[in-house]
């Protein structure tokens, strides 16, 4: 087939707005999705909004309301899903069953489209049955509550946003950010993905997950951030970093050090490490011409059987296969 004449379609996005939705999170499908074009400038995503019944007037949780022109039946011509939190779930928030007028438009997404929720939306994803067995997250503070009425869903509270392949959940709000810039780099790669997020001025991804999030009570001031020992060794992935280096950094022992990093990123000083070096190696492979041996060396992970192995636990893929996906044209332009 003459893929040439194949005519071009952006991906679509389609964002199920229910009563009492939170704006803020409403508005990041837009504005994450609405950035990111192709070399020819054609926009890469079209994003639609829909309500569960006919075009009309939907209550937010702020004081005005939201004219939304499409119906439910545009789910059907969707790509991806997202449905962002809403204070207004009602049965299906309480127990954990979907209204007749919910389930009625969820019935027109067709199969094998992606589905994600931004924080409490994943109430609607669960009631639905599409977490069934699968794992999941929310804001940190429904977590339980999210457990005890979806016992069969596997929900981690301590993470920003979790990828299940066609069904992806977020923490609360501001992780709605990074589930959306995840995403755009799982469709389109690192370099689309970090100039949306320089666009938008946010991090193109954030450290640790949302165990850093959750009240506790407050610090001692006085006490030493981790802040400086996360920067050294940012300087100096390629190599070999101790985990008495870094401590020393901050002039702490390993164990308050263990202690408070994990408090402030909410991972281990060596996962947050892994982290790293997964992210130094996705750029490397997308923007450079180096051979797999020398990522692998550049990013800190010493040989290529140490880097394969640390990618397929966290894309799924090899590096040769991620390389093959993402190295576009664009960064060949780069290189030259």
């Amino acid at each position: 087939m003459d893929t040439a004449a194949v005519p071009f379609r952006p991906h679509r996005v389609v964002v199920l707005v229910l009563d009492g939705v939170l704006p803020f999170e409403l508005g990041i499908p837009h504005r994450i999705f609405g950035r990111p074009k192709d070399s020819q400038g054609r926009h890469l995503y079209e994003v639609v909004t829909c309500s569960v019944r006919p075009p009309g007037t939907v209550d937010t949780d702020a004081d005005f309301a939201l004219h939304i022109g499409h119906g439910p039946a545009t789910l059907a011509t969707a790509d991806t899903v997202i449905i962002p939190a809403s204070y207004e779930l009602g049965p299906v928030q309480e127990k954990g069953v979907l209204t007749d007028e919910l389930a009625a438009a969820l019935a027109h997404i067709c199969p094998g489209t992606r589905l994600a929720s931004i924080c409490t939306g994943v109430y609607v994803v669960a009631a639905a049955g599409y977490l069934d067995g699968r794992p999941a997250t929310t804001h940190w503070a429904d977590a339980d509550r999210l457990q005890r009425l979806f016992p069969r869903v596997r929900v981690d509270p301590g993470v920003l946003f979790i990828d299940d392949g066609d069904v992806l959940t977020s923490a609360g709000v501001a992780a709605g950010i990074d589930l959306c810039l995840h995403m755009v780099r799982r469709d389109h790669g690192t370099a689309v993905a970090n100039e949306v997020a320089r666009h938008t001025v946010v991090p193109p991804h954030r450290d640790g997950g949302q165990a850093q999030y959750i009240e506790r009570p407050l610090p001692d001031p006085q006490q030493a951030s981790t802040t400086t020992a996360r920067a050294w060794a940012l300087g100096r992935l390629h190599e070999p970093i101790q985990l008495r280096d870094m401590a020393e950094q901050v002039a702490m022992s390993v164990r308050t050090f263990t202690r408070r990093f994990r408090e402030e990123v909410g991972v281990s000083p060596g996962q947050w490490l892994t982290q790293q070096r997964v992210e130094r190696a996705r750029h490397l492979l997308e923007s450079t011409g180096l051979s797999v041996d020398q990522v692998a060396h550049d990013a800190g992970f010493g040989t290529a059987q140490s880097m394969r192995q640390h990618l397929q636990a966290a894309l799924g893929v090899t590096p040769t296969a991620y390389r093959r996906t993402f190295r576009t044209e664009a960064s060949s332009a780069v290189r030259r």
